[in-house]
């Protein structure tokens, strides 16, 4: 079998068999890899701490028809922090999450294993619940799929916008009202993310704690529209749906 090294983020794992998983990563070069790590949930197991999701590794690996086998793994970065965090670790699962649906195997992505890497960074030496839907937003712009925020998607009005449609695509002005409300300071963020300018989101400390949840809302919501699917990883926090 082809042996071949890359670098590469552990988006999840599952159990196969009595002491195997088999481990989905997005690697730098070779996109989504899924592979068989033989023997890892045994106790003197060689590596089977490495392949945690979210642990960032380099990884050595045979190449299958289906799955392929890994060799060797070398961490690159311990998320630490994170993970003595519950509502880090929940995000940095979310974007784990996010990202294993947004790939498709064995396609070159280097921009969601770059951008899954800096978020992953980031989470770990600061938490921000403005992060996580900073990530799922920017990572709708890279697929080309964003939300327009800053004029009216029906009429291309740049006045009286307080509304977002995320199946229309983005903020809606007060004559085509139709969506989620959004304030005046969310849209702000919203701006500041699209525009790219997401360590100075990070940094503001005065984002009160109503703007945070419209933005995540509206992060998670324009995501799962996208995906058609809810994303597991967040309900932890959530309120019980009614109906």
């Amino acid at each position: 079998m082809p042996v071949y090294r890359d670098v590469g983020v552990v988006l999840r794992t599952h159990k196969l068999g009595e002491s195997d998983r088999i481990v989905t990563l997005i690697t730098q070069d070779s996109g989504k890899v899924r592979a068989v790590a033989k023997g890892v949930r045994k106790t003197h197991s060689r590596f089977g701490s490495r392949l945690e999701p979210m642990s960032h590794v380099q990884v050595q690996l045979y190449r299958g028809r289906e799955l392929d086998i890994v060799n060797q793994v070398e961490l690159i970065e311990i998320v630490t922090s994170t993970r003595a965090h519950l509502e880090a670790t929940t995000d940095g699962l979310a974007m784990c999450e996010v990202v294993e649906q947004l790939a498709h195997d064995r396609s070159p992505s280097p921009h969601l294993y770059r951008m899954l890497v800096g978020a992953l960074r980031q989470l770990n030496v600061s938490y921000s619940p403005l992060l996580l839907p900073a990530l799922q937003l920017r990572l709708l712009a890279e697929e080309g799929v964003g939300l327009c925020v800053d004029r009216c998607v029906s009429c291309g009005s740049v006045d009286d916008l307080d509304v977002i449609d995320i199946a229309a695509g983005g903020t809606q002005c007060g004559t085509h009202r139709r969506g989620m409300s959004v304030s005046k300071s969310a849209l702000a963020v919203l701006r500041s993310i699209d525009a790219g300018r997401i360590t100075s989101v990070l940094s503001q400390a005065e984002h009160t704690d109503v703007v945070v949840r419209e933005v995540t809302t509206i992060g998670r919501s324009a995501m799962e529209h996208h995906l058609e699917r809810r994303i597991r990883s967040s309900s932890l926090f959530e309120a019980p749906r009614v109906g």
